[in-house]
């Protein structure tokens, strides 16, 4: 009777010292995959400032909006037979 209850106590200990430690090992990659991201993401953000800091002359696109050909609009106005 004792003896069966050792064995069972080692089995049992033996199982869930494997368990602990396979559930420790995903952890410590998951933890290290998301420290890794953190790192890229925080690199890129500061190269990102970087450039913008380093282009004082960055503006914006001064043809947005602007049609194919203005003076089309004008030429109708001016000339309403053509």
């Amino acid at each position: 009777m004792w003896m069966t209850m050792i064995v069972t106590l080692v089995v049992v200990s033996a199982i869930g010292l494997w368990y602990s430690g396979k559930t420790y090992d995903e952890g410590y990659a998951a933890a290290i995959a998301d420290i890794k991201a953190q790192q890229e993401e925080a690199s890129n953000k500061a190269a990102q400032v970087a450039t913008d800091e380093a282009n004082p002359f960055k503006v914006e696109n001064p043809l947005q909006g602007v049609e194919a050909n203005p003076f089309e609009k004008a030429k109708k106005t001016l000339n309403p037979f053509d």
